[in-house]
């Protein structure tokens, strides 16, 4: 069944093509090229940007970025939410509520069993089923804290023809994290082409190929005296990758005090400091939604050599599938969802995005008022989704 509004889709023609434009320019305080060179962006970069259409023109606009997210080393297929924009003149009439309810049924009825977002107000996007999930945090160390003088494996610049194998050193990475996104053009071209600034790669390889890479941007700061090294991406394969890096990164300590990148709350890098040398700041939250509760439990990754069966029952006002009764039976890290069973833990969608990420423990969701459960069923909710914090570097 087709569950897409008629009065949602792509923009169509150079009248909405501009009323989107002009809805960007004003909800995210962008010049009219900078909104209409987005758009080009979102086109050339595997995203779809949608429109909502009421009174005979644009009233809210949307943009849906599909990827992946990995949960305990497994990729679950994921659409990112972002460019969420309302005409000024409507908002505070309940449309952005109606634009996220016909995204999210769009999105459903195309098999996306999660979609993820940065929120700019929470209060709209719990409305519709998302929580917050997890973490992005800012990384800002002290040049003079890296007193590295690693020169085994080779370093130069990137070229055009790294860039496949970059991506992969990359999903080998993200793999191994909780909650990092698997990459496609649109949230790659972030990391190599950031608005308004210039980013230079450079990788570090050895005989058995690249083991790690930077991309970096140059700001002057302090009334152009010094410059701020702005990392866009920073990735590290091996330990001896990870001391190259800093060591060249170090090497700037004549021309920069300070270098900031984004990441999780323990980044493994600062492990091998002498010195704290380093603040670590949260930034913000993201927000995680079920769409399918059955295949985004399915789909994910649990602890191997687990076995048990935790039943649960879910509330969904949106989406009556995500309704009712299931039992998530997990076996050496693999899972099977089916109906029924006894309902021993019951919670609402909502909470069981946090849940589902990581974000919140059972027993810190309970103590909240989130879910109702046994000791029995707390437990094995507590081993099937343990793992370290979720976090996610890339904003989209």
């Amino acid at each position: 069944m087709d569950t897409t509004a008629p009065d949602f889709g792509p923009p169509q023609g150079e009248r909405e093509n501009t009323q989107a434009e002009d809805i960007r320019a004003q909800a995210f305080a962008l010049t009219p090229e900078d909104a209409r060179g987005w758009q080009q962006k979102v086109e050339a970069g595997e995203a779809q940007l949608r429109v909502l259409r009421e009174g005979g023109s644009v009233a809210a606009t949307i943009v849906l970025i599909p990827m992946g997210q990995w949960f305990n080393g497994r990729r679950v297929p994921m659409v990112g939410i972002g460019g969420v924009g309302v005409a000024p003149e409507r908002r505070g009439q309940g449309t952005a509520t109606r634009l996220m309810r016909t995204a999210l049924r769009e999105l459903r009825s195309q098999g996306a069993p999660l979609v993820s977002l940065y929120p700019a107000t929470q209060p709209l996007y719990r409305r519709v089923g998302f929580e917050q999930s997890g973490s992005r945090f800012e990384i800002r160390a002290q040049l003079h804290g890296l007193d590295f003088q690693e020169r085994t494996l080779a370093l130069r610049p990137v070229g055009e023809a790294d860039l496949p194998a970059l991506r992969e050193v990359y999903r080998r990475h993200a793999q191994r994290q909780q909650g990092w996104i698997d990459r496609t053009g649109y949230t790659w071209s972030r990391v190599t082409h950031p608005k308004g600034e210039t980013a230079y790669g450079y990788l570090v390889e050895g005989s058995a190929g690249i083991e790690g890479y930077v991309f970096l941007t140059r700001r002057v700061v302090s009334q152009g005296m010094w410059q701020e090294l702005n990392l866009t991406d920073l990735v590290a394969l091996t330990p001896a990758a990870g001391r190259r890096l800093l060591s060249f990164l170090g090497d700037h300590r004549s021309m920069a005090q300070e270098m900031v990148w984004r990441g999780g709350p323990a980044d493994p890098l600062l492990f091998l400091l002498r010195e704290q040398t380093y603040e670590v700041k949260h930034l913000l939250h993201w927000m995680l939604r079920l769409l399918d509760v059955p295949a985004a439990l399915q789909a994910r990754g649990y602890p191997a050599g687990l076995s048990g069966a935790l039943h649960l029952e879910v509330d969904d006002e949106l989406f009556p599938e995500n309704r009712g009764r299931f039992v998530l039976e997990v076996e050496n890290g693999e899972a099977e969802v089916r109906p029924g069973g006894d309902g021993d833990m019951k919670l609402h969608v909502r909470a069981l995005a946090p849940l589902y990420s990581g974000f919140l423990s059972p027993a810190a969701l309970l103590s909240t008022g989130a879910l109702e459960a046994d000791e029995s069923a707390l437990r094995t909710a507590t081993a099937f989704f343990s793992g370290p914090p979720p976090a996610m570097p890339d904003m989209y």
